[in-house]
């Protein structure tokens, strides 16, 4: 195992890589990771020295926070290699402040932005050779972090844990996806951590999502909690619904996260002149524009799914499915987006940035 420094980054390259094993046209999402991780730990009120390492698993205190009281927080982001074997990052700066709107939520520090980028681009270049050219292939990027405190007192940690994790990836949700409407459980609420990804969203997720599985569903449309009447996430992705030739999607808010790829697919559909409103979207709405064959089109908009088509919805123990569509919102707006991402089209929003 070597020893460098890079930009005050302490790098321990491994040994030997497991690159040969991986079968990457068979990739089950999230499942498989490269050789090196990056690390940088928070103590005594300041962070420490980031160093990038041969992935392996850590070592904690059974009493650290994150076990006890949830503070853990996450961010989804992907690279893309071209045609010149040059590696992109799609809206990094959008990932790293959201990253730290979250740490502020859950009483954690912020990240600085040196330790966030600069770790990041030093362990994508280290593992360059896992990142594969093609429209659909990707380097699915997971920073995240943990309480490691020790101490079961019920206050935030003093001490916490930065990593990025890569994990080679193709495309995500892959098949038919038919949802239910939530009209009992919640995501989140007025006031809550909605809109930070918060570890603990999502493993209140599950169980109604498991609900759903039995009945034949693949995901949950999320309500709001109030009155369960507007339409507000679909799983883990944010959601669109085109009626007749209007595309809808509800505002953010403390209730839903600022997806980028949503944010991203609005400013495409509106520079293609296509009417996008960004206002509440109410369940009765949508029931009645399935019932007269105004409801088009639905679809999830997810930096791990980029878009996912929605075949139907079940509301009140009544199923609605959409018609194929020919020359779909959705499949156009995918196309301009992963054409964006891989640099097959020029970036006019001035979203990609090389890593170098």
């Amino acid at each position: 195992m070597s020893t460098t420094q890079a930009s005050k980054i302490e790098i321990r390259k491994a040994t030997s890589s497991k690159i040969s094993s991986v079968d990457f046209e068979n990739l089950s999402f999230g499942a498989v990771f490269t050789d090196h991780l990056f690390e940088c730990d928070f103590k005594n009120g300041e962070w420490q020295t980031p160093v990038i390492k041969p992935y392996a698993p850590i070592l904690m205190d059974p009493s650290s926070k994150v076990f006890h009281y949830g503070q853990a927080i996450f961010e989804g982001m992907k690279a893309y290699k071209d045609d010149n074997n040059d590696v992109w990052l799609f809206r990094p700066d959008e990932n790293y402040k959201r990253f730290n709107n979250s740490a502020i939520r859950m009483a954690m520090p912020e990240v600085p932005e040196a330790v966030f980028m600069d770790g990041l681009n030093e362990l994508l270049k280290i593992d360059k050779d896992w990142i594969q050219r093609g429209n659909g292939s990707s380097m699915y990027i997971r920073p995240f972090m943990i309480a490691t405190g020790p101490g079961v007192v019920a206050n935030p940690s003093d001490e916490y844990k930065f990593m990025i994790l890569l994990s080679p990836a193709k495309s995500y949700y892959a098949g038919e996806v038919k949802v239910i409407i939530a009209e009992h459980y919640s995501r989140a609420a007025n006031g809550g951590i909605g809109a930070a990804k918060a570890a603990g969203n999502y493993a209140a997720q599950f169980y109604p999502t498991n609900l759903a599985n039995k009945d034949g569903f693949q995901q949950v449309i999320w309500t709001d909690d109030a009155t369960h009447t507007k339409l507000e996430e679909a799983g883990t992705m944010n959601v669109f619904f085109r009626i007749n030739d209007t595309l809808l999607t509800a505002p953010t808010s403390e209730r839903i996260l600022d997806g980028i790829t949503r944010k991203s697919l609005i400013a495409m559909a509106e520079k293609e002149g296509l009417n996008v409103e960004v206002r509440p979207v109410i369940v009765s709405e949508l029931v009645e524009a399935a019932k007269n064959g105004s409801l088009k089109e639905i679809f999830g908009a997810g930096t791990a799914a980029v878009v996912s088509v929605i075949k139907g919805f079940s509301y009140q123990d009544v199923y609605y499915e959409m018609a194929p569509i020919e020359n779909s919102y959705a499949s156009f707006l995918k196309e301009k987006l992963t054409n964006l991402q891989n640099k097959l089209a020029e970036d006019t929003f001035g979203w990609t940035v090389k890593v170098q």
